[in-house]
């Protein structure tokens, strides 16, 4: 009976392996493409080709016109054969000429070609367009001109007599009822708020443009005592209106966002499995776009403010000097405190300084993609596994496979089959979600054969980074959907980045110090870059006094040293202190709640307050200083990495050695989110993201984030070394700080072995330490455990009160578990040392 079940299988297997030949041969014959490609081509095509025919008929009735005008307004049946028509393009010609050029929309109609080529050059694929914005646009252009060279020929009859319209009888009829309603001065007002909304729709530029015209009308009125100021108001409001649309009007980000925007997740839906139809390509969403401004892009205020009032009225503005820090806080009293204003005339970096990629999305090959599913379904139903649907989603480097399989199917039998399928595809990197989060169906990833480069022109010119409202937005690439991925380092609040050498990780740090500088204005934030290996952040060098910090005693903002690298996060551990001291001062949980309170002016600057930006520390080669210093380094990371997310200070490690030995249990619990990039074992995987998958990537950016339950696959935006100089020199030649911000300066490590006061803070030592030492010198001994006998304190008490001994010099280093060597023999000496802190 088995025999008899395995037969009917084969042949089963047979009949499908003859069936997918043929499909494959009928394939090969239509070229790949699935019918409604091949449809929308065609019709594309034939668009195109009655487009060119129509314009070379609007052309030709130009000079030959008044011949056929005379004809068609004679007759009656326009396509008689008797006719003459002189027009190039043949009766059709003639007609359709006159009929768009006479009783429709007159010279305007001369638009209507262009937009019926671009529509064709859509559906042929050749080039994307936004097909909704340019409709709008074209036909409002249209019906305003064709108002408008109405409107001339009321004014000035000169074609009176003319074959040819100017503004066709839908110009004729809207102007005659408008003027028999409103006039002509009516007509003329209506016609110029036509255009000026038309042109504001088309750009954001229109708005400055009008204002600049129309304030140099007004500074005529304005008498030469007021003059120079207003000037100066003026030309700092106009850098703030350019600064807002400069990437729009150098970079023409308006159809580059819109052409990226729409590429959009590249959906590819298949029909029903059992019948073996071809393939169908979804429409693409179509995306309007209206010009947009970064709303979370700072901009320059003014300082002061001028109105139409007596010069006595004026605002007057206060400067304050914080108490310790030589800052002045600047604006008027009465006003929100603009910490932006220490640099007002600094300019964000232009997208012009970012390179673009030459394919800006992924490009759908339906012959690739009809193969891999037609090997993915032989594969699971040669193993007994039957599936009701699938579909592809398109990404840049990868394209996700959703499949779902028929009822009773286990879940199981498909994740095992991984190797197989990479097996039939002939193709690295394949990896099995099963299930994807969130929805019914399980997941096969697979590498595209032609790979697209995600720009960081591409992310940093996207809609979702533009108007994004994160305090620290990093964005790092796109997604398998091909959506711009980031998130709020502020949110995260620590970033845990490993991988194998040469997969990404540079690139990714980069990245997201980019995506910082782009957002952020140099008094909100502060960046700390620790690199061991002393080349990947020295080109961040030319902008240490914009946003880097470091100890005021170094010469370096690109901490290298590894006993500088310990005294930086010791400095750090102490900045962390103090700003929590502000911070429960002012009544007040998170940094954002005291900037906003200190912005409010509701905190004195006298009393030690100040506005605090946020601080980034970036830690390069992590296992490396693990190796070199081990405890002393971390130690201090895992006291910023718990603590310091309230005030403002979060981290981000990376690694090349995703070992359990670099990155301890300690590490992973304050890090809970992780980048991995390709690893080369599954057991690097575990270390970096508790799970595999970090093995099956494909390198070159290709990454797994981790922040919750199920990581999420993103193709990491490339930003090469001469683009991140290039923003660097743009930043150095700004308005800058005259020095980098200095962090809190700490104690040395070591003492100085000698009789004396050594590097304990006076301020610090234990309210029983000079008993205690009186104690241990009258008994020349001492020990921890006689502390903790003698005076009945806890065994932490007293052993810091023994460090404490050490370090001033009364007692020696510890040997053994023998009680330490006294080093002060008598008690005067003691005193004398006493007095010296008091």
């Amino acid at each position: 009976m088995a025999t008899n079940k395995g037969n009917s299988k084969n042949k089963n297997s047979k009949k499908y392996a003859a069936a997918q030949k043929e499909k494959l041969t009928a394939g090969d014959f239509f070229g790949g493409f699935g019918k409604w490609e091949m449809l929308s081509f065609g019709i594309g095509f034939l668009i195109v080709v009655c487009s060119i025919f129509l314009l070379v008929a609007f052309v030709s009735y130009l000079f030959t016109g008044e011949a056929d005008f005379s004809l068609l307004e004679q007759t009656s049946d326009p396509l008689n054969k008797s006719l003459q028509y002189r027009n190039v393009c043949g009766a059709w010609g003639a007609i359709a000429a006159y009929y768009f050029l006479n009783d429709l929309f007159g010279l305007a109609s001369f638009l209507i070609p262009p937009y019926l080529i671009i529509l064709g050059l859509r559906m042929m694929r050749i080039f994307k367009f936004t097909l909704v914005r340019k409709f709008i646009l074209f036909s409002l252009l249209m019906l305003w001109l064709s108002v408008f060279f109405a409107a001339c020929d009321y004014l000035f009859p000169v074609f009176d007599d003319s074959f040819v319209k100017l503004g066709g009888n839908h110009g004729i009829h809207v102007v005659r009822i408008l003027t028999q309603v409103i006039g002509m001065p009516g007509l003329m007002a209506a016609l110029l708020i036509y255009a000026v909304i038309y042109l504001v729709y088309l750009s954001t530029r229109t708005i400055v443009i009008i204002r600049n015209a129309l304030r140099l009308n007004f500074l005529r009125k304005v008498n030469p005592s007021r003059l120079k100021r207003f000037v100066n108001k003026e030309e700092e409001d106009a850098e703030e209106s350019t600064c807002e649309v400069e990437d729009d009007a150098e970079n023409e980000a308006e159809e580059e966002f819109v052409e990226m925007e729409d590429a959009g997740p590249n959906v590819v839906e298949f029909e029903d499995i059992s019948s073996q139809e071809p393939v169908k390509v979804a429409e693409e969403k179509a995306v309007v776009n209206t010009p947009q401004v970064a709303d979370e892009i700072p901009v320059v205020q003014p300082t002061l403010n001028f109105d139409d009032a007596p010069t006595t009225d004026m605002n007057i503005e206060v400067n304050e000097t914080v108490q310790g820090t030589g800052k002045i806080v600047r604006g008027d009293i009465n006003t929100p405190y603009d910490p932006k204003l220490d640099l007002e005339h600094y300019k964000y970096p232009k997208l012009s300084l970012l390179n673009k990629a030459d394919d800006q999305g992924p490009q759908i090959d339906m012959m690739e993609q009809n193969a891999n599913k037609d090997r993915i379904i032989h594969v699971l139903k040669n193993f007994g596994v039957e599936i009701a649907s699938i579909k592809a989603t398109i990404g840049p480097t990868i394209t996700l496979y959703e499949i779902v399989p028929a009822e009773g199917t286990r879940i199981s039998k498909i994740r095992n089959l991984e190797d197989d399928i990479a097996l039939s595809l002939a193709a690295e990197g394949i990896r099995i979600i099963a299930p994807i989060p969130g929805k019914g169906t399980i997941g096969i990833e697979v590498p595209n054969k032609k790979k697209c480069i995600v720009s960081m022109e591409s992310i940093n010119n996207s809609r979702v980074y533009q108007e994004s409202k994160m305090e620290l937005p990093c964005a790092v690439g796109k997604t398998i959907s091909n959506d711009v991925f980031m998130f709020d380092l502020a949110k995260t609040p620590h970033l845990l980045v490993a991988g194998a050498t040469g997969q990404g990780k540079s690139v990714g740090l980069n990245a997201i110090v980019t995506s910082l500088l782009y957002k952020k204005h140099p008094s909100e934030l502060k960046i700390v870059m620790i690199d061991p290996k002393k080349v990947e952040f020295s080109i961040y060098s030319p902008i240490e006094n914009h946003f880097l910090a470091r100890l005021e005693e170094e010469d370096d903002c690109i901490i290298t040293d590894v006993q500088k690298v310990v005294k930086t996060l010791n400095s750090l551990c102490v900045l962390m202190d103090t700003r929590y001291d502000l911070l429960k001062r002012a009544h007040v949980r998170n940094i954002k709640e005291y900037n906003e309170k200190f912005k409010s002016r509701l905190l004195n600057p006298e009393h030690g307050h100040e506005y605090m930006p946020y601080i980034v520390v970036i830690v390069d080669e992590f296992g490396d200083l693990i190796m070199t210093a081990g405890k002393e380094v971390e130690l201090p990371i895992c006291r910023i990495a718990q603590l310091a997310r309230a005030v403002g200070i979060h981290m981000i490690i990376a690694t090349q050695r995703p070992q359990a030995s670099i990155i301890s249990g300690a590490i992973k619990t304050n890090f809970p989110t992780r980048i991995a990039f390709k690893v080369s074992s599954m057991m690097d995987s575990r270390v970096i993201l508790d799970r595999s998958g970090a093995n099956q990537l494909i390198g070159k950016g290709d990454m797994l984030y981790l922040q919750g339950s199920e990581p999420v696959r993103v193709q990491c935006a490339f930003v090469d070394t001469p683009e991140v100089n290039d923003i660097c020199r743009f930043i150095s030649t700004q308005q800058s700080f005259l020095h980098p911000m200095y962090l809190p300066e700490v104690a040395d490590a070591e003492g100085d072995g000698g009789v004396g006061v050594g590097t304990v803070d006076k301020g610090h030592l234990d309210p029983m330490f000079a008993e205690v030492a009186k104690f241990v010198v009258n008994n020349q001994s001492g020990s921890t455990s006689m502390i903790q006998r003698n005076y009945s304190i806890g065994y932490n008490r007293a052993g810091k009160i023994m460090d404490q001994l050490e370090k001033m010099g009364v007692v020696g280093a510890q040997v053994g578990s023998k009680p330490r060597e006294v080093l002060i023999k008598d008690p005067l000496t003691l005193e004398g040392l006493l007095n010296t802190l008091a």
